[in-house]
């Protein structure tokens, strides 16, 4: 494989693959929030949080980790701001203790804070502005969650990277992936420049899979798949998967490894894959390269939808696991490519309603269709150029629902915003 490439590919992993705790638009909140109070010197005494719709809709109902059960945006910057150490990123908010806690809560009595929906098409936008006495600080976020472009104090600017509110932003390397070139990839990947990440994805997202069995989180999604349907593969690989969100959602204080800036995403491509690795007995180098695949796949997938709209990512997330799995049957380029455009063809339109307990459910059925898609192919089954959005060519395909999730459903996207918005 041409060397470029080869970097290439592997930078991205590194780059997406990378520990979060809880849901990462709250998360995020907080690391803006930390940034902002940083460059500040000192707590505020006003606190202004600007943030896109879609970041309102994944902020509203899910447990903000390490606050004691609470939920929401005020939660989120406020946490951020009396308890965060903004060099760790998307684990920001992870070594609170309980005199942080208390602090929170007496905290979150006085506190001024406004929060404001933003001006802009960027699907995912967040800004944080603070001021105490005539001193300021702006921290501002757009396309992804670690992606600073503006870090000002006062009138004096510490950071700024071009950025624009309308187009969907991703690296540059992201434009190298194809599914051709990640098949090829996989095999001829040295394996110890991909295990250290890999073995943390393992190791991070199946501990809070057992965490999400064992305890009670959420609609408890994995333990009634499991209750339900008995203990087949098949059934594992979706119950774990649900198990794992289960806990995520529902404040588990454990980390994910994420993939395309999402914890569920990176659940869904990673575990039902380790399930079948398991259940085959295949080699842990094997199970690997089957990860790679996953992985790369997901992210193909999600680079011309963008990490935030109405398209629920899990799908994605469910057909990078479908091709994975394919992958340790012994499948290659052909065998994957019709699994993903299978996948795609089942399942692409489930919407995203925000991040809260019903994310479980939703990936029990996007790993459904992954597992669907790739059997349908073994049974010499498949979906063709002209059957709905299927367009001949995996590459077509991907872009045509790409297209779809990215532009046909805006309105969808404000319809749902708008709907959560107005219950409680």
């Amino acid at each position: 494989m041409e060397k470029t490439i080869y970097d290439s590919y592997l930078d991205i992993l590194r780059e997406e693959l990378v520990p979060a705790m809880g849901c990462t638009e709250p998360i995020a909140v907080a690391y803006a929030a930390a940034l902002a109070r940083d460059t500040l010197g000192r707590m505020p005494e006003k606190t202004v949080l600007i943030v896109s719709g879609n970041i309102i809709k994944n902020v509203k109902s899910v447990v903000v980790p390490n606050t004691g059960g609470r939920k929401g945006l005020r939660t989120a910057v406020a946490a951020g701001l009396c308890f965060g150490k903004s060099e760790k990123e998307l684990e920001v908010i992870s070594e609170a203790a309980e005199a942080d806690l208390k602090a929170l809560d007496a905290y979150l009595e006085t506190a001024d804070i406004t929060l404001m929906e933003a001006d802009s098409d960027q699907p995912f936008d967040l800004a944080v502005s603070l001021s105490a006495g005539f001193d300021t600080a702006y921290v501002h976020i757009v396309s992804h969650h670690t992606n600073v472009v503006c870090i000002r104090k006062n009138d004096k600017v510490l950071l700024e990277k071009p950025f624009s509110n309308e187009t969907i932003q991703a690296p540059e390397n992201r434009s190298l992936l194809t599914v051709e070139r990640i098949v090829e990839f996989a095999g001829c990947v040295d394996i110890e420049d991909v295990k250290p990440t890999l073995q943390r994805q393992i190791d991070y997202n199946i501990a809070i899979v057992k965490e999400g069995l064992k305890g009670t989180y959420g609609a408890g999604i994995g333990k009634i798949l499991l209750l339900s349907y008995g203990n087949t593969v098949h059934n594992r690989a979706k119950a774990w998967a649900a198990a794992g969100s289960d806990a995520r959602m529902d404040g588990c204080e454990l980390p994910v490894v994420i993939n395309s800036g999402s914890g569920n995403q990176g659940i869904t491509t990673s575990v039902p894959v380790i399930v079948y690795a398991l259940e085959l007995g295949v080699s842990h180098e094997m199970l690997l390269r089957a990860l790679v695949i996953s992985n790369l796949v997901t992210i193909h997938l999600k680079t011309g939808i963008g990490s935030l709209s109405a398209y629920c990512g899990a799908t994605s997330a469910g057909a990078g696991a479908g091709a994975g799995i394919c992958y340790l049957y012994g499948g290659g380029y052909d065998e994957i490519s019709h699994t993903i455009v299978n996948v795609l063809a089942i399942n692409s339109g489930m919407i995203c309603d925000g991040a809260k307990a019903s994310c479980a459910a939703k990936i029990a059925s996007a790993v459904e269709s992954g597992l669907l898609g790739m059997r349908m192919y073994m049974h010499d089954s498949q979906f063709y150029g002209g059957d709905g959005i299927v367009v001949k060519g995996v590459e077509n395909t991907i872009r045509a629902v790409s297209s779809i999730a990215r532009d046909g459903m805006r309105g969808t996207d404000k319809e749902v915003i708008k709907l959560m918005m107005s219950t409680t």
